[in-house]
């Protein structure tokens, strides 16, 4: 895995997702985080300087390690377990946000 480009991300890995058409696109890896006994996967996308876009969406696949740095993307095709996951991570996000206002409070 790679070091993005984008300061904000410096400390971030980066793997490429391998598109339907054949091209690729270059993504931070947010978080890999449980949900229900699965993990899943949050990733951002970069363009092709290596910078996030402002307008940018977060990408969420439901995540499994095959071993040997081999990794198994699923898409979350139910409803409802996109909306848990998606609850989840932006619960996750508000938590890390509340914790770094308190940390530099310190």
């Amino acid at each position: 895995m790679e070091q993005p480009k984008d300061s904000e991300f410096m400390d971030r890995d980066t793997m490429t997702l391998d598109l339907d058409d054949g091209g690729s696109l270059e993504c931070i890896v947010l978080s890999v985080f449980p949900v229900n006994n699965k993990q899943y996967i949050a990733l951002l996308p970069m363009n092709d300087e290596g910078k996030v876009e402002e307008d940018a969406q977060i990408y969420l696949y439901r995540f499994e390690e095959l071993g040997d740095d081999e990794i198994n993307l699923e898409n979350i095709e139910d409803d409802d377990e996109f909306e848990l996951v998606s609850d989840y991570f932006d619960e996750m996000l508000d938590e890390q946000e509340f914790n770094e206002l308190f940390d530099g409070a310190e």
